[in-house]
């Protein structure tokens, strides 16, 4: 996707499990702007615990699809974190149910800790009695509206996320859920469509209707994202029409490679379709020793393609 954060302009904070997170310099500007601008707790140290909360949950929803990712096969090493959320960079092996697993697995994290949450907050003091100007006053103590934020945090989260608007975590499952019925490139185009007009009615709302500026940022994000994710499905739709070498398939998702000069070689420019020719270059003679699949774009040799039917 063109428009998702990258580590560029981030700096990386830690590795844990072969997974590097990053931290968006610009976490730390909207981290100011909650500092001065929140007026709930009484000791301003509890909106530093709050904020950094929040880092926390975001940061195991993005482990969650991370983990799910690795377990069905797939790939994914970096997290990128940033104002409007995190992204984990998952490339989950091209069937529908392994992304289904990689998708779902963000947003289980978040329903986990709602009894996490819930329990806390009801833990917490409901009242503690202090001192002001000389007279005994009862209120609610930072403890307790830090609890009850940290529960209404998470449940907010979890609520966006599973909204079913493309590219949230809802609208990615949803795809997935047509992906079985309408093929990858139409189920992409579908949760697409549906995306724009998602991203269209929240930025809406942000900018006309309540003022927010941050949800009308968060509509133009998901409204990018959508669009891109329409241009790719268009594409990857019209890749799908392509005829294959049926007698081949990717050692790694089982796909078969397309018919058509699609690769170019790297000696003499020429395009060509090297599983036509052996795989060599017509031209100059130049043998391909690996080539990416298409759909998972792992590298392989070429003898590899041909094993895959082969074998019994």
């Amino acid at each position: 996707m063109n428009y998702l954060p990258t580590p560029s302009g981030s700096f990386r904070l830690f590795r844990v499990a072969g997974i590097t997170v990053f931290l968006h310099w610009s976490w730390l500007l909207i981290f100011v702007l909650e500092y001065q601008m929140r007026g709930e707790f009484r000791s301003p140290i509890w909106n530093v615990i709050e904020y950094i909360s929040l880092f926390v949950i975001v940061l195991l929803h993005e482990f969650g699809h991370a983990l799910a990712c690795r377990s069905v096969g797939g790939k994914a090493n970096q997290i990128v974190l940033w104002p409007l959320g995190g992204v984990a960079y998952v490339q989950p092996p091209p069937r529908p149910g392994a992304f289904l697993w990689s998708i779902a697995a963000g947003p289980l994290v978040n329903v986990l800790l709602i009894p996490v949450t819930y329990l806390l907050w009801q833990l917490s003091p409901a009242t503690e009695t202090t001192l002001v100007n000389g007279i005994l006053v009862e209120d609610i103590p930072d403890l307790t509206r830090y609890t009850r934020a940290l529960f209404y945090i998470n449940g907010m989260l979890l609520i966006f996320n599973v909204l079913p608007i493309y590219p949230l975590d809802g609208g990615q499952f949803l795809q997935s859920l047509l992906w079985y019925v309408m093929g990858r490139g139409r189920s992409i185009v579908a949760a697409s469509a549906i995306g724009i007009a998602g991203g269209v009615a929240i930025a809406g709302v942000g900018l006309l209707l309540t003022g927010q500026w941050w949800l009308g940022l968060v509509g133009v994000f998901v409204l990018l994202q959508a669009w891109s994710g329409l241009q790719y499905g268009l594409a990857l739709s019209r890749e799908e029409q392509l005829p294959r070498h049926r007698h081949l398939a990717c050692p790694s998702c089982g796909q078969a490679p397309t018919q058509g000069p699609h690769w170019q070689c790297g000696h003499c420019g020429l395009q060509m379709d090297p599983f036509a020719e052996g795989g060599r270059c017509p031209r100059c003679g130049s043998q391909f020793g690996q080539l990416p699949c298409t759909e998972c774009q792992k590298l392989h040799p070429v003898a590899a393609w041909y094993e895959v039917k082969q074998s019994p």
